[in-house]
């Protein structure tokens, strides 16, 4: 049955004759669907571009608020988030060295500080001007002193810094301590940020304290840390940020370096993230001084190690399954297995560029 308009094809359905013959009912239940099917596709077009003009102005959202640093709450929760990724990695970390000195404890248990501040801080303005900045601090010393003990641990390795591949390699991981400071960076500064439903454009007076605890600063460290925090509030940290994410790769990167080569680099794909780290340092510090590597170099270098991140997450996941009791044993695998959470933190360097690739320069 040829039928070319709608209309005509609604016509002679209702118009059909009111009979039981099983033909004629065959006949109509086809028009029906023929009806049908020629009504949806113009119906589909209108929901697609409606869904898709949603994902762009969601997405505009996002980048002006980004641009305008009114993402306080965005952050806090990301803070909260890597808080908790670096202290379970540092949790079974020093549960291997068992714990030989008390101040092992103190990552464990400011990366739980970190978490809870992290997530009061979401929803509560003053848990995010008071106690995020006083724990983030906390937990960046930490992450200082932390590396002078790694230092000092290798140092007391039998042939100490006259072997210095070896003890590295093989003695604790150098650089991870400072990866833990870059939690508490973020919180601090998240603690400078406003929230996304704050107003638009609004500096801060001199005068005016940001935070309950800069009123303790030096009258000459409180003027810098009025322009500092004009310039954060108002989303102008991008030179800042990259530098940070450089930085941050640098660390992750040497990590991934010898852990993998411990491993004698079994698998192709555990160079990826020692050759992407050269890459993405080159378009953190690049930003520095370039806008253009700002924009284009820096935010493919990041999305490449984000990437990266997550498929190496996967892969430590499959190597801990594949260790003899696999998931019969899970406390056991994961604590000697892969470091299941180290790809992530590799990953988290990627975010800190994508997000300073979003923001605005310093003036």
């Amino acid at each position: 049955m040829a039928l070319t308009q709608p209309r005509e094809l609604l016509r002679q359905v209702l118009t059909h004759e009111n009979t039981h013959d099983v033909e004629h009912e065959k006949k109509a239940a086809q028009m029906v669907h023929e009806l049908r099917s020629r009504v949806r596709p113009s119906v589909q077009p209108k929901r697609k571009k409606k869904i898709s003009r949603l994902l762009v102005q969601e997405g505009s959202a996002i980048d002006q608020h980004i641009r305008e640093g009114r993402f306080q709450r965005s952050l806090s929760l990301i803070t909260a988030f890597s808080s908790l990724l670096a202290g379970l990695e540092v949790t079974y970390e020093h549960y291997r060295g068992s714990y030989g000195q008390r101040i092992m404890y103190t990552p464990v248990i400011l990366g739980l500080a970190g978490v809870i501040a992290g997530v009061w801080a979401t929803f509560n303005r003053w848990a995010a001007r008071v106690l995020m900045p006083i724990v983030s601090l906390l937990i960046l010393l930490d992450g200082v002193v932390g590396f002078f003990f790694h230092i000092r641990g290798i140092q007391r390795k039998p042939g100490g810094w006259r072997l210095p591949i070896f003890n590295i390699i093989m003695g604790p991981p150098l650089f991870a301590p400072l990866l833990f400071g870059i939690c508490g960076l973020l919180g601090l500064i998240a603690a400078f940020l406003r929230r996304e439903d704050d107003p638009p454009s609004r500096s801060v007076k001199q005068g005016q304290d940001v935070s309950a605890w800069s009123a303790l600063l030096p009258s000459n460290i409180r003027r810098e840390e009025h322009v500092f925090a004009n310039d954060v509030r108002e989303g102008r940290f991008q030179r800042m940020l990259a530098a940070a994410t450089a930085i941050s790769v640098f660390f992750s990167g040497i990590e991934a370096l010898y852990s993998h080569y411990k491993n004698n680099f079994s698998y192709k794909v555990q160079w990826t993230p020692v050759l992407l780290t050269p890459l993405l340092m080159i378009g953190g510090f690049g930003a520095v001084w370039s806008k253009w590597c700002a924009r284009t170099l820096l935010p493919f270098a990041s999305l490449l190690a984000l990437l990266n991140g997550g498929i190496g997450f996967l892969y430590h996941m499959r190597g801990v399954m594949r260790r003899p009791g696999g998931l019969k044993k899970p406390w056991y695998n994961i604590l000697y297995g892969p470091p299941i959470f180290a790809p992530l933190l590799f990953a988290a360097s990627g975010f800190l560029g994508i997000l300073a690739s979003l923001l605005r320069r310093e003036k």
